[in-house]
């Protein structure tokens, strides 16, 4: 009679009801002893590797890994017999097998000691992960390809920003200048068509570089605490005529929540729903309102306007969309609510649409506040400094771009202010000693001619006279690097196009009161 220790170790370990879970198992499983023998193998491994059982049993390991990795596979093998532990092979690398046909697939094992009393055994399943592998790879692939495509899109917003808004910003000066000093009825009436030309050309060009920016990830929040009533103050004065053009009443109520946000983004989703809401309403009344509740605002826009038909709300926030309405000519691009929908995403702030066809919208945006605090106090009074008249001075103008300068001094000038003109820092070096008094104003393009950029130009002039002198950086770079550029203390970028009466109203103020408003 047989000992155990005399059996074949393929029959120490024979065992029907083993055998049925072991080829009911999903997973190739191979079972080795010491030396490294296949001694047992289940249906999983023949349909894996192409053999037979009966070609296996018996046979090296080796024999079903590539033969450039069989010296090394020995070293691992001897290693794991002496601290046999239940675990990975192979670790963080890629295993491959090797197939009866030669060819080779990605594979995954893992290493089971099985101590018996026919000797010590080791257990190895094998899964078949080249499918996986190929997925992950074009992944990889996709995500490499897309990173590519961002950073490309990313330099050409950087060029499209600036090369399309220098030409815009021409026009739009020159337009400001013209307006200021031609007198014949006619041609004030083709110079305010023109006007509306250039009005919607920015705002095309403003919503397309925003949809690819907010797309590309080029937008990063600066959150802050602040009076949400600071935000309606500066956006009331410009709405109020839009409406009364229309023949609209806008009102906008008071309202003592300090949110928690980025302000300028804020005011732009604000500026998007009220000028959707006057363009869509023909009789009647737009109208904002805050409703502030525990931990947070709800800003609505509310009109009565056409109305959106319910079928037509899902797709109100899709690019170029713009709502059927009988009998009417269609208005804007369709940007402004795929522009917010985007902002809202960004900062997390909820947007709810209520509409009935014939009757109105209402759009309402939900933000965090925190209690009264610090921010309260830094609330100033815009509206006053923004009405009070300016004395003319001198004004610093630095800026390369030829028909860009001449509409700056065709406007400057036309409002009464004395202008030096420079195009480098070189140029504002030697003109320092020349100037007859400090500049009462600062404004400067942040890309110049040959060395230097307006913050070195700013910081140059105020060294000089020893005065923190009020100054405007404008661009029409939007990329990152001038967005995050430090700005110096008394300053404020501004991106082109800057319309004329936006910067004169800024202008007048810096030289009154020496001092340039943040937002």
């Amino acid at each position: 009679m047989d000992t155990p220790s005399d059996k074949p170790i393929e029959h120490a370990i024979e065992d029907q009801t083993f055998r049925v879970l072991l080829d009911t198992a999903p997973d190739a499983i191979i079972v080795v002893d010491d030396a490294g023998r296949i001694v047992l193998v289940n249906a999983q491994t023949e349909e894996l590797f192409g053999y037979r059982r009966s070609e296996l049993l018996g046979q090296s390991i080796e024999r079903l890994i590539p033969a450039r990795f069989h010296g090394q596979h020995v070293k691992h093998r001897k290693g794991f017999a002496r601290r046999p532990t239940t675990r990975a092979m192979g670790s963080g690398l890629e295993l491959f097998a090797l197939h009866r046909d030669g060819t080779e697939f990605s594979v995954e094992i893992s290493l089971s000691p099985c101590p018996t009393a026919a000797g010590d055994l080791v257990s190895c399943a094998i899964r078949d992960v080249t499918e996986r592998k190929r997925m992950e790879k074009e992944i990889v692939q996709a995500r490499q390809l897309a990173e590519r495509a961002n950073k490309a899109n990313s330099a050409w917003l950087a060029a499209a920003s600036h090369d399309l808004r220098q030409p815009v910003q021409a026009l739009a000066l020159l337009n400001g200048a013209l307006r200021r000093t031609v007198k014949d009825a006619r041609a004030q009436e083709m110079v305010a068509n023109q006007q509306h030309s250039i009005d919607a050309m920015t705002n095309l060009l403003n919503s397309l570089l925003d949809i690819s920016k907010l797309d590309a990830g080029g937008v990063e929040p600066s959150w802050e605490e602040f009076p949400l009533q600071r935000i309606l103050d500066r956006l009331t004065p410009e709405f109020s005529r839009q409406a009364q053009q229309k023949g609209l009443e806008f009102r906008t109520g008071k309202c003592e929540a300090i949110v928690r946000s980025d302000a300028n983004l804020l005011a732009e989703i604000l500026q998007n729903l009220v000028s959707n809401a006057i363009r869509y309403t023909q009789t009647g009344s737009v109208e904002i309102s805050c409703e502030p509740a525990e931990g947070q605002c709800r800003i609505s826009v509310k009109d009565t306007g056409i109305g959106i038909e319910p079928g037509d709300i899902s797709n109100i926030f899709r690019e170029f969309h713009q709502g059927a309405a009988r009998g009417r000519k269609r208005e804007g691009f369709g940007l402004g609510l795929a522009i917010v929908q985007r902002i809202a995403g960004l900062l997390s702030h909820p947007i709810e649409v209520k509409s009935e066809p014939g009757k109105g919208s209402e759009f309402t945006l939900t933000v965090p506040t925190v209690l009264p605090g610090s921010a309260a106090a830094e609330a100033d009074s815009d509206a006053a400094s923004a009405s009070a008249a300016a004395s003319a001075g001198l004004i610093l103008l630095v800026e390369d771009d030829p028909v860009v300068a001449e509409a700056w001094l065709f406007l400057l000038t036309g409002e009464g202010y004395d202008v030096e003109h420079a195009v480098s820092l070189q140029e504002v070096t030697a003109l320092l000693d020349n100037l007859p008094e400090a500049p009462a104003l600062l404004i400067s393009d942040f890309h110049l001619a040959g060395e230097g950029t307006g913050t070195e130009v700013i910081a140059a002039v105020r060294a000089y006279f020893g005065q923190t002198i009020p100054a405007f950086i404008i661009t029409g770079d939007t990329s990152k690097v001038v967005q995050s550029a430090p700005l110096l203390e008394n300053c404020e970028l501004l991106n082109k196009p800057v319309a004329p009466d936006q910067l004169l109203m800024a202008a007048r103020d810096a030289v009154r009161t020496g001092t340039v408003a943040t937002d």
